[in-house]
Protein backbone atom coordinates (compact mmCIF):
# COMPACT_ATOMS: atom_id res chain seq x y z
CA UNK A 1 0.00 0.00 0.00
CA UNK A 2 1.17 3.51 -0.47
CA UNK A 3 0.23 5.32 2.86
CA UNK A 4 0.13 8.88 4.09
CA UNK A 5 1.72 9.44 6.80
CA UNK A 6 0.58 12.83 8.90
CA UNK A 7 2.58 12.99 12.02
CA UNK A 8 5.20 15.91 12.99
CA UNK A 9 8.36 15.08 11.08
CA UNK A 10 10.47 13.50 13.58
CA UNK A 11 7.55 10.79 14.52
CA UNK A 12 6.62 10.62 10.63
CA UNK A 13 10.52 9.33 9.90
CA UNK A 14 9.93 6.81 12.28
CA UNK A 15 6.57 5.47 10.80
CA UNK A 16 7.98 5.61 7.48
CA UNK A 17 10.61 3.30 8.23
CA UNK A 18 8.22 0.68 10.20
CA UNK A 19 6.09 0.99 6.83
CA UNK A 20 8.92 0.02 5.06
CA UNK A 21 9.65 -3.51 7.14
CA UNK A 22 6.11 -4.09 5.78
CA UNK A 23 6.81 -3.61 2.64
CA UNK A 24 4.54 -0.14 2.49
CA UNK A 25 5.31 2.73 0.81
CA UNK A 26 5.06 6.13 2.71
CA UNK A 27 4.20 9.49 2.03
CA UNK A 28 5.06 12.15 4.93
CA UNK A 29 2.91 15.15 5.03
CA UNK A 30 3.18 16.22 8.76
CA UNK A 31 -0.31 17.97 10.03
CA UNK A 32 1.12 19.37 12.91
CA UNK A 33 4.14 21.22 13.68
CA UNK A 34 5.85 20.69 17.51
CA UNK A 35 7.46 24.15 18.36
CA UNK A 36 9.57 23.75 21.71
CA UNK A 37 9.46 26.15 24.48
CA UNK A 38 12.62 27.49 25.39
CA UNK A 39 13.21 28.44 29.00
CA UNK A 40 15.98 27.98 32.03
CA UNK A 41 16.93 24.39 33.24
CA UNK A 42 13.75 22.54 34.58
CA UNK A 43 13.94 22.48 38.79
CA UNK A 44 13.61 18.45 39.65
CA UNK A 45 13.76 18.84 43.61
CA UNK A 46 11.42 16.90 44.98
CA UNK A 47 10.55 14.61 41.50
CA UNK A 48 10.73 11.06 42.49
CA UNK A 49 9.60 10.42 38.76
CA UNK A 50 8.85 11.44 35.01
CA UNK A 51 5.55 10.85 33.07
CA UNK A 52 5.61 11.17 29.31
CA UNK A 53 2.65 10.71 27.51
CA UNK A 54 4.42 11.85 24.07
CA UNK A 55 7.29 11.31 22.33
CA UNK A 56 7.80 15.20 22.12
CA UNK A 57 7.83 15.99 25.94
CA UNK A 58 10.64 13.57 25.92
CA UNK A 59 12.23 15.18 23.11
CA UNK A 60 11.40 19.24 25.06
CA UNK A 61 12.60 17.94 28.39
CA UNK A 62 15.99 16.69 26.84
CA UNK A 63 16.59 20.35 25.98
CA UNK A 64 15.53 22.26 29.04
CA UNK A 65 17.58 19.60 31.46
CA UNK A 66 20.61 17.25 31.47
CA UNK A 67 19.43 15.03 34.09
CA UNK A 68 18.76 11.61 32.72
CA UNK A 69 19.08 9.82 36.12
CA UNK A 70 14.85 10.13 37.17
CA UNK A 71 12.72 6.90 36.62
CA UNK A 72 10.80 8.19 33.21
CA UNK A 73 7.41 6.36 33.17
CA UNK A 74 6.42 6.70 29.18
CA UNK A 75 2.45 5.83 27.91
CA UNK A 76 3.95 3.28 25.12
CA UNK A 77 6.85 1.68 23.51
CA UNK A 78 7.49 4.21 21.11
CA UNK A 79 7.82 6.80 23.39
CA UNK A 80 9.76 4.61 25.89
CA UNK A 81 12.01 4.01 22.70
CA UNK A 82 12.46 8.12 22.09
CA UNK A 83 13.33 8.07 25.86
CA UNK A 84 16.43 5.47 26.03
CA UNK A 85 17.17 7.48 22.75
CA UNK A 86 18.00 10.32 24.74
CA UNK A 87 20.04 8.75 27.82
CA UNK A 88 16.76 7.79 30.23
CA UNK A 89 18.45 4.48 31.64
CA UNK A 90 15.37 3.72 33.91
CA UNK A 91 11.96 3.53 31.75
CA UNK A 92 8.88 1.71 32.26
CA UNK A 93 6.24 1.57 29.27
CA UNK A 94 2.39 1.46 30.25
CA UNK A 95 2.05 0.30 26.24
CA UNK A 96 -1.12 1.63 25.65
CA UNK A 97 -2.91 5.27 26.69
CA UNK A 98 -3.37 7.85 29.51
CA UNK A 99 -5.95 5.26 30.91
CA UNK A 100 -3.33 2.71 31.04
CA UNK A 101 -0.13 4.67 32.57
CA UNK A 102 -2.35 5.71 35.19
CA UNK A 103 -3.31 2.44 36.44
CA UNK A 104 0.33 0.85 35.99
CA UNK A 105 2.24 3.88 38.41
CA UNK A 106 1.05 2.59 41.76
CA UNK A 107 3.34 -0.60 40.69
CA UNK A 108 5.96 1.74 39.62
CA UNK A 109 5.65 4.55 42.07
CA UNK A 110 5.00 6.04 45.99
CA UNK A 111 2.58 8.71 46.65
CA UNK A 112 5.04 9.11 49.47
CA UNK A 113 8.13 9.02 47.42
CA UNK A 114 7.81 12.50 45.66
CA UNK A 115 6.06 14.50 43.03
CA UNK A 116 5.66 13.28 39.48
CA UNK A 117 6.55 15.99 36.77
CA UNK A 118 4.42 15.31 33.65
CA UNK A 119 5.95 16.42 30.78
CA UNK A 120 2.89 17.99 28.54
CA UNK A 121 1.64 20.32 25.92
CA UNK A 122 0.41 23.37 25.66
CA UNK A 123 -3.61 23.42 26.64
CA UNK A 124 -5.71 21.70 28.98
CA UNK A 125 -4.71 18.92 31.04
CA UNK A 126 -5.89 15.52 30.66
CA UNK A 127 -7.68 12.95 33.03
CA UNK A 128 -4.24 11.68 33.79
CA UNK A 129 -3.22 14.39 36.17
CA UNK A 130 -6.82 14.24 38.24
CA UNK A 131 -6.99 10.30 37.83
CA UNK A 132 -3.15 10.15 39.60
CA UNK A 133 -4.66 13.29 42.13
CA UNK A 134 -7.14 11.08 43.09
CA UNK A 135 -4.94 8.43 44.17
CA UNK A 136 -3.11 10.19 46.03
CA UNK A 137 0.10 11.24 43.97
CA UNK A 138 1.07 14.91 43.68
CA UNK A 139 1.55 15.45 39.89
CA UNK A 140 3.50 18.82 38.82
CA UNK A 141 2.93 19.26 34.94
CA UNK A 142 4.89 21.18 33.16
CA UNK A 143 3.96 22.82 29.22
CA UNK A 144 7.00 22.05 26.94
CA UNK A 145 5.77 22.28 23.95
CA UNK A 146 2.34 23.10 22.02
CA UNK A 147 1.55 21.80 17.93
CA UNK A 148 0.67 23.76 15.61
CA UNK A 149 -1.29 22.39 12.76
CA UNK A 150 -0.50 23.46 9.43
CA UNK A 151 -2.96 26.17 7.69
CA UNK A 152 -2.21 24.72 4.34
CA UNK A 153 -2.18 20.74 3.06
CA UNK A 154 1.51 19.83 2.38
CA UNK A 155 2.18 19.80 -1.49
CA UNK A 156 3.33 16.18 -1.22
CA UNK A 157 -0.28 15.41 0.18
CA UNK A 158 -1.94 17.35 -2.17
CA UNK A 159 -0.19 16.16 -5.13
CA UNK A 160 -0.85 12.64 -3.97
CA UNK A 161 -4.60 13.01 -3.31
CA UNK A 162 -5.26 14.65 -6.33
CA UNK A 163 -2.97 11.92 -8.45
CA UNK A 164 -5.17 9.31 -7.08
CA UNK A 165 -2.35 7.15 -5.72
CA UNK A 166 -2.74 6.74 -1.73
CA UNK A 167 -4.39 3.66 -0.27
CA UNK A 168 -4.84 4.88 2.97
CA UNK A 169 -4.00 7.75 5.63
CA UNK A 170 -2.96 7.17 9.40
CA UNK A 171 -4.18 9.37 12.09
CA UNK A 172 -2.19 9.12 15.44
CA UNK A 173 -4.41 12.22 17.28
CA UNK A 174 -7.73 13.76 17.46
CA UNK A 175 -6.26 17.14 16.89
CA UNK A 176 -4.29 15.39 13.93
CA UNK A 177 -7.80 14.40 12.29
CA UNK A 178 -9.33 17.41 12.59
CA UNK A 179 -6.78 19.07 10.53
CA UNK A 180 -7.36 16.52 7.87
CA UNK A 181 -10.74 17.37 7.95
CA UNK A 182 -10.54 21.32 7.93
CA UNK A 183 -7.65 21.56 5.22
CA UNK A 184 -9.96 19.02 2.98
CA UNK A 185 -12.88 20.45 3.21
CA UNK A 186 -11.44 24.62 2.79
CA UNK A 187 -9.54 23.22 -0.29
CA UNK A 188 -12.14 21.40 -1.90
CA UNK A 189 -10.78 17.80 -2.23
CA UNK A 190 -13.66 15.87 -0.23
CA UNK A 191 -13.75 13.71 -3.96
CA UNK A 192 -10.50 12.56 -3.00
CA UNK A 193 -10.79 10.78 0.14
CA UNK A 194 -13.55 8.58 -1.10
CA UNK A 195 -11.01 5.63 -1.99
CA UNK A 196 -8.82 5.70 1.20
CA UNK A 197 -8.48 3.77 3.81
CA UNK A 198 -8.66 5.81 7.07
CA UNK A 199 -6.78 4.06 9.86
CA UNK A 200 -6.69 5.56 13.54
CA UNK A 201 -5.06 4.81 16.85
CA UNK A 202 -8.14 5.73 18.81
CA UNK A 203 -12.02 6.13 18.39
CA UNK A 204 -11.48 9.90 19.67
CA UNK A 205 -9.67 10.22 16.34
CA UNK A 206 -12.26 8.01 14.12
CA UNK A 207 -15.04 10.72 15.71
CA UNK A 208 -12.82 13.60 13.90
CA UNK A 209 -13.89 12.14 10.88
CA UNK A 210 -17.24 12.03 10.05
CA UNK A 211 -17.59 14.84 7.68
CA UNK A 212 -15.73 13.17 4.99
CA UNK A 213 -16.59 10.26 3.15
CA UNK A 214 -13.95 7.11 3.22
CA UNK A 215 -13.51 3.73 1.70
CA UNK A 216 -13.20 2.10 4.98
CA UNK A 217 -12.69 3.72 8.66
CA UNK A 218 -10.72 1.24 10.88
CA UNK A 219 -10.07 2.01 14.30
CA UNK A 220 -6.65 0.37 15.92
CA UNK A 221 -7.94 -2.32 19.01
CA UNK A 222 -4.94 -0.66 20.95
CA UNK A 223 -3.74 2.50 21.04
CA UNK A 224 0.22 1.75 19.74
CA UNK A 225 1.90 1.87 16.29
CA UNK A 226 2.45 -2.14 16.17
CA UNK A 227 -1.72 -2.50 16.22
CA UNK A 228 -2.67 0.63 14.12
CA UNK A 229 -0.47 -0.26 10.97
CA UNK A 230 -2.19 -4.02 11.49
CA UNK A 231 -4.98 -1.98 10.13
CA UNK A 232 -3.19 -2.01 6.74
CA UNK A 233 -3.07 -5.80 6.42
Amino acid sequence: MRVLVTRPIEDAIETASQLASRSHQSVIAPLLEIRFFEGAPLALDGVQAILATSSNGVRAFSQRSARRDLPLFAVGAQTASVARAQGFCNVKSADGDARALCKAIPGWADPEGGALMHLAGSGRPGKLVSDLAARGYRVQTCALYHTVPVQRLPDTAREALLAGVLDAVLFFSPQTAQTFVDRIIDEGLRSCCVALIACCISEAATTSLQSLRFRDIRTSSHPDLTRLLLLLD
